[in-house]
């Protein structure tokens, strides 16, 4: 019989491809809106955003905003110019930090200031930090120069009152050290700006003298045994930041109201009860953090949302530590826990501040775990 050939019309089988291409083309033009508008194309742009953020060191604050990935090009231009300016920052800081009126110290290898330091009197900047020097030496008071003090988790058990001499002392940071006491001559340092004697345990009062102390700005006295807020506090008009946080308060003066430039107020891990009627009047508070555990009355304008101010109340659970850890804590370990919180709570107010409005309410968990 031979072999069978089928013979086609070529138009025919031209049709028939023409017609399988345009249904492939309708299919990949559908398929294509279809993953313009899913979800998963947006979680995946998202993700290779996030990456790319990641891998160039970009914090996440910077492109999440109140949970959402803000993915717009200009936002990623405008990230790596902030970032570039931060590292140029930085760079400038290094060398300043090692200009020749600058002194840098730390390690626990030191117990003492090194006898030379006596006399380089020229310096105006100390950073000492995380040695196990007890004293500051009373030859303090040759440094006429001094502008910034900065002398944070070493062992000092207090200052002495030649500090006050100081006169061109502008910040003061004495945090996480034994200190029991400030020097009342402090108040003599007329220029100061910012003051920092947080995380100290038993520091139960600041002196009236303080009172004299119109320019400073900054006040950080958590993590102590305050029972109330120090009158010489409520003296500093220019006050715009206090943190009082992780103290002994029961209640607030009904006179708080004298602080008319403050901005920032921390009173979390305190007993409050209540907030006076006169936390109304603070007109440029703009943030107002407390724990809601013991709180039962406070203004409700507070919680306005018409007003500027972002009130967080924190409900703060710890976990009962019973069996977890040894009865006799030292104090160095408190000292750590302690500046574990700071530093939270200061990633977690930095993040409020980038938010048009704060969560209805904030639980914080710590966990404590014993290998």
């Amino acid at each position: 019989m031979g072999h069978k050939v089928v013979v086609f019309d070529i138009s025919v089988v031209r049709a028939l491809w023409e017609t399988r291409v345009k249904k492939h083309k309708a299919w990949q033009k559908k398929e294509a809106e279809r993953l313009e508008k899913s979800a998963l194309e947006k979680i995946k742009e998202e993700w290779d955003f996030v990456a790319e953020c990641r891998r160039k060191g970009v914090p996440q604050a910077e492109y999440c905003k109140n949970g959402f990935v803000d993915t717009s090009t200009r936002l990623l231009e405008k990230i790596e110019r902030n970032s570039v300016s931060r590292q140029s920052a930085r760079v400038k800081d290094r060398d300043k930090r090692r200009s020749p009126f600058v002194f840098e110290l730390s390690g626990t290898q030191w117990k003492e200031l090194p006898d030379s330091l006596k006399e380089q009197t020229h310096l105006k900047e100390w950073y000492i930090h995380s040695t196990l020097i007890q004293i500051i030496p009373t030859y303090i008071e040759l440094f006429q120069a001094m502008k910034i003090l900065d002398l944070p988790k070493n062992q000092i058990t207090c200052l002495p009152a030649e500090i006050g001499r100081l006169k061109n002392l502008k910040e003061l940071n004495v945090s996480f050290n034994h200190l029991k006491s400030i020097p009342p001559e402090l108040g003599d340092c007329e220029n100061l700006e910012r003051l920092d004697c947080s995380g100290n345990l038993d520091l139960m009062d600041l002196p009236f003298e303080l009172s004299n102390l119109k320019q400073v700005t900054f006040v950080d006295i958590s993590a102590n045994k305050f029972s109330s807020v120090p009158i010489c506090v409520l003296r500093m008009c220019r006050l715009q930041w206090l943190d009082i946080s992780s103290n002994n308060l029961s209640d607030l003066p009904q006179d708080i109201d004298r602080l008319e430039e403050l901005q920032g107020f921390l009173l979390y891990k305190n007993k409050l009860t209540y907030l006076p009627q006169a936390m109304l009047n603070l007109k440029k508070l703009t943030l107002l953090v407390v724990s809601g555990d013991h709180l039962v009355e406070f203004p409700t304008a507070l919680c306005d949302a018409s007003t500027p101010l972002k009130f967080v109340s924190l409900v703060d659970n710890p976990i009962d530590k019973t069996g977890c850890q040894d009865t006799e804590d030292t104090v160095e370990s408190e000292q750590d826990r302690q500046h574990f919180d700071k530093e939270f709570m200061k990633a977690y107010i930095e993040d409020l501040k980038e938010r048009e409005a704060v969560p209805s309410y904030t639980t914080k968990v710590s966990f404590s775990l014993q290998l």
